[in-house]
C-alpha cells in the first residue's frame, strides 16, 4: 500500500561533484528512517574511507518517506563527497534497488540495510570476488558455517523455515536469500533486472533464483549479524507476500523441467512446500496467539493460498489428496501434536512446537505413502 506524502520542503538532489569514478555503488534503501539514517551513513562513510581500497559511492534511496528522512539525506549528500541521494515517489525496497542499480556506471553495485545489522568487515570480502571476475553475485549469509548471529528465536526460526522452503520448492543452492547485504556485477545486474517482477521484499529472492537459473556464479560470505530490535518489517504481511512470490516463480514458464531420469513426485514435494509454509506462518503468528489458534490460522492461510494453484503445479495430479479431507487430517494431526507436546512438556518453547508440527507433517506424508503402496499391492493381487 502506498503511503501518502506530506508536504515537505525537500530540495532537489544536487548534481554530484566531480571525483574519481566509483568502483562500487552502494545503495542504502530507506523509508522513514530519520533516527538511524545520519549515524548509519556517517559510520558507513567513515569505514569505507578508512578501509576500502577502491573509489566508492553511497546512494541513499528514499522510498517516499513522510518524515525528515529526505532532508537528512540531502544534508548528508551536501556534506560528504561520496554520498548522493535519490527520492522515489513509491515505496518498495526492490523498486529502490532497481532505480539505483539501473542508473549506475560502477562495475559493481550492491546494497545494505540502513540499520547496519551486518558487520562492515564483510564488505571487502563481498565485493572482491566480483571485481576479480571470480563471481557474478555475492551475498552475505547468516546461515553458513562461520557466521555469527545474534537474534531472537522467532526470527531465527522464520529465516530458517523460509530458506528451507526455497530449497524444497525452487531447488535453490544458496543458503540465505534475505540477508540485507548483497552485491552484483553491473553486467549481471543488467541481465537480471528486466526479468525481476517484484518491487518489494521478495526482490532479493527472485533476483537470486534468476541468477542461479542463468548459470551465474553466486559467492557467499558468512557475516556477523546483530538483529535490530526496532525493525519495522511486518512479518506476517511480508511472509504472505513471499509465499505468493514463491508460487509465482515456481509456476513461471522459466522454472525448467525436472532433470532427466528423476521421477516426478506427485505428493511429497507439494506437501513439503505446504508444511514449510505452515511452519513459517506459525512462527510469525505464535507470539500473538495461542498455539492451537496460531496453528489453525496459519494452516488455513497456507491452504487458501494453495487453492488457486491446485491443478497447475508441475507435479501430476494422481496421488494428490482431496482438498477438504486432507486439510481436516492435517489440522487434526498438527493440533494433536501440539496438545501432546503441551501435556508432556508444559514449558516447551517455539522451537519444540515447530519440531512437533514438522513431525506431524512428516508422519502424514509417510502414512499416505504407505497407504498408496498397500493399495497398489492389493490391487495387483486382485487383478
Amino acid at each position: 500500500m502506498n503511503h501518502p506524502l506530506v508536504a515537505l520542503p525537500v530540495p532537489a538532489p544536487p548534481s554530484p561533484p566531480h571525483h574519481e569514478e566509483p568502483v562500487l555503488d552502494l545503495a542504502v534503501p530507506v523509508f522513514n528512517e530519520e533516527t538511524d539514517l545520519e549515524p548509519s551513513v556517517r559510520r558507513l562513510h567513515a569505514y569505507l574511507r578508512e578501509t576500502f581500497p577502491y573509489p566508492f559511492r553511497i546512494i541513499v534511496a528514499d522510498n517516499a518517506s513522510t518524515d525528515a528522512t529526505p532532508l537528512i539525506a540531502a544534508r548528508l549528500a551536501a556534506e560528504l563527497p561520496e554520498v548522493e541521494w535519490i527520492r522515489l515517489a513509491e515505496k518498495g525496497r526492490g523498486r529502490a534497488l532497481r532505480a539505483v542499480w539501473s542508473a549506475s556506471s560502477a562495475p559493481v553495485v550492491g546494497y545494505l540495510d540502513v540499520d547496519l545489522s551486518t558487520g562492515l568487515a564483510a564488505l571487502l570480502p563481498l565485493v572482491a570476488p566480483l571485481l576479480s571476475g571470480h563471481s557474478d553475485v555475492a551475498i552475505g549469509t547468516r546461515l553458513a558455517p562461520g557466521a555469527r548471529v545474534v537474534r531472537g528465536p522467532k526470527r531465527e526460526a522464520i529465516s530458517r523455515c523460509y530458506n528451507i522452503l526455497l530449497r524444497c520448492t525452487l531447488s535453490v543452492g544458496f543458503s540465505d536469500a534475505q540477508c540485507g547485504f548483497k552485491a552484483v556485477r553491473r553486467d549481471a545486474a543488467a541481465r537480471l533486472l528486466p526479468l525481476v517482477r517484484d518491487s518489494a521484499w521478495f526482490f532479493d529472492t527472485e533476483l537470486l533464483v534468476l541468477a542461479e537459473r542463468a548459470g551465474l556464479r553466486i559467492h557467499e560470505v558468512p557475516v556477523d549479524w546483530v538483529d535490530d530490535p526496532d525493525s519495522r518489517v511486518a512479518l506476517l504481511s511480508t511472509a504472505l507476500a513471499d509465499l505468493r512470490g514463491i508460487a509465482r516463480v515456481a509456476l513461471s514458464p522459466a522454472r525448467g523441467a525436472l532433470p532427466p531420469g528423476r521421477p516426478p513426485r506427485p505428493y511429497a514435494v507439494p506437501a513439503a512446500a505446504l508444511a514449510l509454509a505452515h511452519l513459517l506462518l506459525y512462527a510469525a503468528l505464535r507470539p500473538a496467539a495461542a498455539g492451537q489458534v496460531a496453528n489453525a490460522l496459519s494452516l488455513l492461510a497456507c491452504w487458501t493460498l494453495a487453492v488457486p494453484v491446485r491443478g497447475r503445479l508441475p507435479w501430476p495430479a494422481p496421488g494428490a489428496p482431496p482438498a477438504l479431507p486432507a486439510l481436516a487430517a492435517r489440522l487434526a494431526l498438527t493440533a494433536g501434536a501440539l496438545a501432546v507436546l503441551r501435556h508432556t512438556v508444559p514449558a516447551a518453547g517455539l522451537r519444540a512446537e515447530l519440531a512437533a508440527l514438522a513431525a506431524a507433517h512428516v508422519s502424514l506424508v509417510v502414512a499416505r505413502s504407505a497407504l498408496r503402496g498397500w493399495r497398489r499391492r492389493t490391487g495387483s493381487a486382485a487383478s
